[in-house]
């Protein structure tokens, strides 16, 4: 069976007397260009003639060179495309055309908003091609491709940069809203940062055995009572079992080589299943998908909020076992840079703090204190995080108090934080209750 695509009709999409209004008051007042300039792209005129037209006086302002039927003509001569255009003569009727100047600025918009519609209808039916060809087999690519598609209906343009005194009323209104800081469970960090800024890539680092997941996990739950909206939490090398033992076991207190053996004592499962009671009333989401790309991570997150109203946190452990594309003439370390800009993009755009797990490299056995060239394939995270913090093991640094029970001390290095400084904490890491305590 055939799909006839459904397609927006012509006057939707389409509005050649807003497109000459446009161009034409430019030709008359050259400096309303500096009203629009910013409003509309060369491919949002829908014939050649007016994109080519927009492109040349787009050329001129930027070099600082006057726009008029001379000038435009002259220059449009010059790389032989002034016939292309209609010649001097529909340069002309343009200028005629335009009864005044005043409502540049409304025309311009009506341009862009029948481009964004335009761009919509084109997108729809490149969708149902990809859908119906067959050359996509794997349906990872294919949400990708469908993702760039709807990206490219946004424009392009800037928003235009205001003056201090035109931001004025703005700023004063964002000193009247108190920035919503998450905490995080963790007393001492949360006394001294004020918690978790909701846009913000915190990169959680760490030599492998450290402990990583078990702080990712005490986080996740100490974000989640905070009633701040939905935690989504993507493990790689776990399973949801695993991961949910892990946060009942802290909660039980039954310790973890007996849980992992199932050798329970009595009132052992009653334990288990009032801690799942507990963890069932919070906000939690878990993913236990291997190889899992930043694409997903986002179509999921969008999907959640768009379903709960608001998130709190992502967390993913960890960065470099994910699925990375290596384009051609990048390094690994460019490619997984290009992750956690995308990272930082998504927590922007989900206002909420994207924590992300991470790997220190090998020349991090032998430091005294771990710093961000420490960071495994590094790439651009130092640069794209709000914050990096590093679980370290001080060989030095022992607590007599626990004995030989296997608990240990583990130190919190915030080596970096762009609106918080940096700082150092301390922490008894009890691996048998999978928990964190402020030492």
């Amino acid at each position: 069976m055939e799909v006839t695509p459904m397609i927006l009709s012509i006057p939707l999409t389409q509005n050649l007397e807003a497109e000459s209004a446009v161009l034409g008051a430019v030709l008359i007042k050259a400096s309303v260009i500096d009203e629009i300039a910013h409003l509309v792209d060369p491919r949002d005129f829908t014939i050649h003639a007016h994109q080519m037209i927009w492109k040349a006086m787009k050329h001129q302002y930027q070099n600082n060179k006057p726009i008029d039927i001379v000038t435009l003509s002259h220059m449009l001569q010059t790389y032989k495309r002034l016939e292309e255009v209609g010649g001097v003569t529909y340069l002309t009727e343009l200028a005629q055309a335009v009864p005044t100047t005043s409502n540049t600025a409304y025309y311009a918009n009506i341009v862009r908003s029948h481009a964004i519609r335009r761009r919509g209808a084109e997108a729809g039916e490149k969708i149902i091609q990809l859908a119906s060809g067959g050359e996509i087999e794997d349906d990872e690519d294919f949400f990708t491709q469908v993702e760039q598609l709807a990206l490219n209906i946004r424009p392009q343009t800037a928003n235009g940069m205001k003056s201090i005194r035109d931001g004025r009323e703005a700023y004063m209104e964002h000193l009247r809203r108190q920035d919503e800081l998450i905490p995080t469970g963790f007393k001492r960090f949360d006394n001294w940062s004020g918690g978790l800024g909701r846009d913000w890539l915190y990169i959680l680092a760490g030599r492998p055995s450290v402990g990583k997941t078990a702080k990712m996990l005490q986080m996740a739950r100490g974000i989640a009572e905070q009633d701040k909206g939905e935690v989504l939490i993507w493990s790689q090398e776990m399973s949801r079992e695993q991961l949910i033992n892990r946060m009942i076991i802290p909660i039980t207190a039954i310790p973890a080589g007996r849980f992992r053996r199932r050798n329970f004592q009595p009132g052992d499962e009653q334990k288990i299943s009032d801690a799942y009671d507990c963890l069932e009333m919070l906000p939690l989401h878990i993913e236990d998908a291997s190889n899992v790309s930043i694409e997903e991570i986002r179509a999921t997150a969008r999907q959640i909020k768009r379903r709960h109203g608001k998130l709190a946190a992502i967390f993913v452990d960890y960065l470099t076992i994910m699925k990375i594309p290596q384009e051609k003439g990048k390094t690994w370390s460019q490619a997984v840079g290009e992750v956690t800009k995308q990272a930082k993009h998504l927590a922007r755009e989900m206002d909420c703090p994207f924590v992300l797990l991470a790997q220190m490299n090998r020349e991090s056995k032998k430091v005294q204190r771990p710093g961000l060239e420490h960071l495994k394939d590094s790439g651009n995270i130092e640069q794209d995080a709000d914050v990096v913090e590093f679980l370290w093991e001080d060989p030095e640094d022992h607590d007599p108090g626990y004995g030989n029970n296997g608990a240990k001390v583990v130190h919190s290095v915030i080596a970096k934080g762009r609106d918080i400084g940096i700082n150092d904490f301390r922490y008894i890491f009890k691996g048998w209750l999978q928990k964190y305590e402020e030492g």
